[in-house]
């Protein structure tokens, strides 16, 4: 144990998560703003597409839960961030590989 009392080996992995879901969300920023052809613009708005309406809807379940069980609202938004970063680069992938891209 260190003087924050975790374990180095919690610390350790926190770090390699840290570092992959900001290596997801160079990806996610890299493919937005990088020009291409038509089929890869394609894939890349079905997939920002996806995205977009995932998390709205979790989003929108998340205030009817909220409202209906009258319980404060509370998000975090790094996990919004690296859900949304998952979610986009998991349905890129699934897209270049329907679309050929």
């Amino acid at each position: 144990m260190n003087q924050t009392g975790m374990p180095i080996g919690a610390i350790i992995f926190l770090g390699a998560v840290l570092l992959i879901f900001a290596a997801l969300d160079g990806v996610m920023l890299f493919s937005l703003l990088r020009p291409g052809d038509e089929r890869g613009q394609i894939v890349v708005w079905k997939a920002s597409a996806f995205t977009l309406a995932s998390t709205t809807g979790a989003h929108l379940l998340n205030v009817a839960v909220s409202f209906i069980w009258a319980r404060s609202m509370s998000t975090n938004s790094l996990v919004q961030l690296e859900v949304a970063a998952i979610l986009y680069c998991l349905s890129l992938l699934y897209y270049r590989r329907r679309h050929g891209g």
